[in-house]
């Protein structure tokens, strides 16, 4: 079920809610939204594969460690949040990711799923599950 006129995420805990948060403010660039809806302890984990693959904790260390380095490698880089599957805690987002490579000049449009666990209003985990070939192929 997608967000609606009548469903404001802005001050609801409700994990799905936490989690569309995230996604508006990274649509909108706003790191600080982005760090908001994440907790001190966050594990941030971009699948093996992935250029920026890893662990990533703290607000802070996510968004400088993976939005800035996605924002200066990627023109338009975008999470098209469109599904979500939410059981308790737990998120499942199907997505798509748009973006065109800086030094390619390529463009990307690959889906993804994105699995959160939102615990107190906040993110606690994340893990990226993509098609790391196609994302490589649009850096090569």
């Amino acid at each position: 079920m997608g967000l609606n006129e009548n469903t404001t995420p802005d001050l609801s805990t409700a994990p799905r809610d936490v989690v569309r948060r995230q996604y508006l403010a990274s649509a909108a660039g706003d790191l600080d939204a982005l760090r908001a809806t994440l907790a001190p302890d966050v594990e941030w984990k971009e699948m093996a594969g992935f250029p920026l693959a890893g662990t990533y904790r703290t607000p802070e260390g996510v968004t400088s460690a993976v939005m800035e380095k996605l924002g200066a490698d990627w023109s338009g880089w975008t999470a098209h949040d469109d599904s979500y599957i939410v059981d308790g805690e737990h998120v499942v987002v199907l997505a798509r990711y748009t973006a065109t490579h800086r030094a390619t000049g390529k463009p990307l449009d690959v889906r993804v799923a994105h699995a959160f666990v939102v615990r107190g209003g906040l993110i606690v985990r994340f893990e990226q599950f993509v098609d790391t070939a196609l994302v490589r192929e649009a850096m090569a």
